[in-house]
């Protein structure tokens, strides 16, 4: 099997996929109320990728290298029958892992269901246990009690690979509440994974000064439970691991921001649309959807699977490195406005 590498070399391992661009919070850091009231356009049903579609760009991607699959949105239980899709690309050969991130709401509804399609794991975005940041932090579209209920239901579903959460820290906003976080999913068998706040899009207002250093997490963290260092899962993980020394059980940390990790980056996300994007900080991808519904290809995957080897082979992105490099010159916020970026609801995180 042919394993697609880009400009530095850096193996297609994972595809992103994103099933839906709507979605039923108004996080301010992904889609903000303001720049997405009720009424806004999203995207037509026959402008998203149908199940065949999708299934078809996982196939040639597998063919290239993939090995994991994680369905993303928007909100992807929005999508409906997103079961059905999720037995139909774990049967695709070479393909070992499939998982979803998820808002949790209406995961207590799904879980069963995802789990016996074959859905390898969940992580459910969580920001705060504290109901006022809560609301804030969802744009008031929804209950805390709800999304703590989709954890429940999916730790009760047994998916195989573990249910994670994921929070976004920012200064000032819900940083402070991080212990009570850690507390609740200690001994619980959840893994918490702290993720440095980034400026993914152009509409989130991000400034490096909003950004709580995984370092200084750490540190805090450790005050109240010591912490063990974990060798990493597999090469290009993105969390850094640790355990509790009491036994706790695992959190992990995202630093993006302060320790950007693209020299081992083999993630490529596609757009509910079908525009295949090489990088999270993107600011045009290549039109799979165009290829797909050609009628001159006639179900030939050899223009869809050329299209993908030259997206990833001409790949040089770098950009959280670049930012990086930035700040130590003081110039990082003008790099994140640097250029338009896709939205992060549009290709998941």
């Amino acid at each position: 099997m042919e394993v697609a590498r880009d400009l530095q070399g850096r193996p297609l391992r994972d595809l992103r996929i994103s099933v839906m661009d709507r979605c039923n919070f108004r996080c301010p850091y992904c889609m903000p109320e303001a720049a997405y009231p009720e009424g806004f356009r999203f995207l037509k049903t026959a402008e998203r990728l149908d199940f065949d579609e999708i299934e078809r760009v996982a196939r040639v991607a597998a063919g290239l290298g993939v090995t994991k699959l994680r369905l993303t949105g928007g909100e992807p239980l929005l999508r409906p029958n997103l079961p059905d899709l999720v037995a139909r690309l774990v049967r695709i050969p070479g393909i070992r892992d499939v998982a979803l991130t998820t808002n949790g709401v209406l995961l207590e509804r799904h879980a069963a269901a995802l789990c016996e399609a074959g859905l390898s794991r969940v992580t459910i975005s969580l920001d705060s246990l504290d109901p006022a940041i809560f609301v804030r932090l969802s744009g008031g579209r929804a209950e805390l009690s709800a999304v703590l209920r989709g954890v429940g239901a999916a730790c009760h579903a047994g998916f195989p690979g573990a249910v994670k959460i994921n929070t976004v820290v920012q200064r000032g906003v819900n940083d402070a509440g991080v212990p009570d976080l850690l507390d609740h999913f200690r001994n619980t068998g959840v893994v918490v994974r702290l993720i440095e706040y980034m400026d993914v899009g152009n509409r989130n207002g991000w400034s490096h000064d909003d950004v709580v250093p995984s370092s200084e997490l750490l540190r805090r963290i450790q005050t109240r439970w010591p912490l063990e260092a974990l060798d990493a899962s597999y090469r290009g993980e993105v969390a850094r691991r640790y355990r509790y020394a009491d036994g706790g059980g695992e959190i992990g940390f995202i630093s993006s921001v302060t320790a950007p990790f693209c020299g081992s980056c083999s993630r490529a996300r596609l757009s509910s649309d079908g525009q295949l994007y090489t990088c999270l900080f993107a600011t045009k991808g290549a039109d799979l959807r165009a290829v797909l519904r050609d009628d001159r290809n006639n179900g030939d995957e050899q223009a869809l699977r050329q299209v993908l080897v030259e997206s990833w082979c001409n790949r040089a992105d770098q950009y959280s490195e670049d930012r990086a490099q930035a700040f130590i010159g003081g110039e990082a916020a003008l790099v994140s406005r640097k250029n338009e970026k896709i939205e992060m609801h549009y290709i998941g995180g």
